[in-house]
């Protein structure tokens, strides 16, 4: 689905409830604000939900959002409001669920008419705040590689690639809209909530006073409870993410690397070293002019323009994985025979303390030559002497609920090594030494440990850790590690 083929949907729905409120309720003022108030209340509705179901979608986007406001206020007058953002960051879950949870029911407060003035004015001031987030991803494309969004002078041509956060996140995983797209869908969201403000009396009610008090209490709680229902309890009811229980990841990686790899370079973004001139070429003219009018003295290359791929690629594309030593296990997964389980943890929470260790050291000398019975020689070295060393190493303090989990990942990981059941556990965001004393620490031997980027094993599985069964290169299930059973999956998947 894409956001024209969304629009028309919520517009009909919203033009249908019209014609309810109109003929039915006949509880109208005014039919084209009634449209409207329909219109806007299930666009909220429908925009909250699919963000709903996955709550932790939405933190992630935040936090990418926090860490660019960061930097980008530290160069400017304003900087001393820079240091806000790393606070929100840590509280970008508790902020995520308010959003949504206020997004929606705000969408229903539109729809019955609770409470004119306050849904007017924080219908106003939602989107203003989106149109300012939207608007200041989308205007970063202007900004150079090394420059600052209020530097202004420095602003060149518009360049997606320079955005660093390439989709708003406005509809969660179930659309992707470039940040330019959700501008303009923003600003044109605009209109509607000044009118709200201008004719408020005008805006209709349904219900009862007290019915619609009661609609919004229960509504905001049961919106509460379902979006900790899809992350704190149990893995997202629904999964719009590229690793969905059922996908073949194997084939999925390949048509898009198919895709990829058919793709053609059409032109050729020059820039003139001398004056900064860009020009764009044809790949035939940059080919057949590169060695005279466009030599690499006088010219740098600064992007080729190429056709799109008839399939996008997705964190599919960038699925990777190795052990501690940095050797490639992915088609471990990939081509698998035979069923498989893989732990994940995008982050091992622990304190790091450094704390100085005591060891022994052995010096020794080359003392003599022994011949061996093949007649080659061979040197042998005696003890010498015996010191005493210290050395720097990290300590870990695991964070209490994360150690909980842990011991139950290892019981668990326990009843399929009992069966002979391959289990890998791949890990974000850690050293190998991490890694190593998190292993020790939990009893994990036995088990593959493996390193990813903590940005694919979010998109995994909305768990830290989570649970998932791979089999051929497909993604057979996944669970939430407060919801897993491992004699359940024995029976369900291991007993044939």
């Amino acid at each position: 689905m894409n956001l024209t083929t969304l629009v028309l949907m919520i517009g009909a729905v919203a033009a249908l409830l019209t014609i309810l409120m109109v003929f039915i309720f006949k509880k109208h003022n005014n039919i084209l604000i009634s449209y409207l108030q329909n219109f806007c209340g299930a666009l909220f509705i429908f925009s909250g939900w699919v963000k709903a179901v996955d709550p932790l979608g939405t933190a992630y986007k935040l936090q990418d959002y926090f860490k660019e406001f960061e930097s980008t206020f530290q160069e400017t007058w304003i900087s001393f409001i820079s240091p806000m953002f790393p606070f929100f960051a840590e509280y970008n879950v508790a902020i995520s669920v308010f959003v949504i949870v206020f997004e929606i029911v705000l969408g229903i407060m539109l729809l019955i008419g609770a409470k004119p003035k306050f849904t007017a004015w924080s219908f106003f001031g939602l989107v203003a705040f989106f149109t300012l987030l939207t608007g200041f991803t989308f205007l970063t494309g202007y900004v150079q590689e090394g420059g600052n969004f209020f530097k202004f002078s420095t602003w060149g041509a518009y360049d997606a690639n320079n955005m660093k956060v390439k989709d708003c996140g406005c509809f969660g995983d179930f659309i992707k809209l470039e940040p330019k797209v959700s501008f303009f869908k923003d600003v044109f969201l605009l209109f509607p909530a000044v009118i709200f403000l201008w004719f408020r009396p005008k805006m209709h009610q349904i219900f009862t006073k007290k019915l619609r008090n009661i609609i919004v209490g229960i509504s905001t709680v049961g919106i509460l409870l379902y979006c900790l229902s899809n992350y704190v309890w149990d893995i997202p009811h629904m999964d719009f993410r590229p690793f969905s229980k059922g996908k073949d990841v194997a084939a999925a990686r390949m048509a898009e690397e198919e895709a990829q790899g058919s793709v053609e370079i059409v032109a050729w973004k020059l820039k003139n070293r001398a004056d900064g001139k860009v020009v764009e070429l044809p790949s035939a003219v940059y080919y057949k002019e590169m060695m005279t009018n466009y030599n690499k003295k006088d010219w740098e290359v600064i992007e080729q323009v190429k056709t799109e791929p008839s399939i996008k690629p997705t964190k599919i594309s960038e699925f990777e994985v190795t052990d501690l030593l940095s050797n490639d296990l992915t088609y471990t997964f990939l081509e698998s025979e035979e069923p498989l389980i893989l732990l994940v943890s995008y982050k091992l929470k622990a304190d790091v303390k450094q704390i100085t260790e005591s060891y022994v050291d052995s010096l020794y000398t080359k003392d003599t030559l022994n011949t061996l019975d093949n007649g080659e020689l061979m040197i042998v070295n005696q003890l010498d002497t015996i010191i005493n060393k210290e050395r720097k190493i990290n300590k870990y303090q695991w964070d209490a609920g994360f150690g909980e989990k842990a011991t139950k990942i290892s019981a668990f990981a326990s009843s399929f090594k009992a069966k002979n059941i391959p289990v890998y556990y791949v890990v974000g965001g850690a050293s190998p030494d991490q890694i190593k004393q998190y292993q020790k620490d939990f009893k994990l031997d036995g088990i593959e440990m493996c390193m990813a980027d903590d940005i694919l094993l979010k998109t995994l599985v909305r768990s830290n850790p989570g649970i998932m069964l791979w089999d051929k290169g497909k993604m057979v299930d996944k669970w939430h590690i407060n919801k897993v059973d491992a004699s359940d999956i024995l029976t369900k998947y291991f007993s044939k």
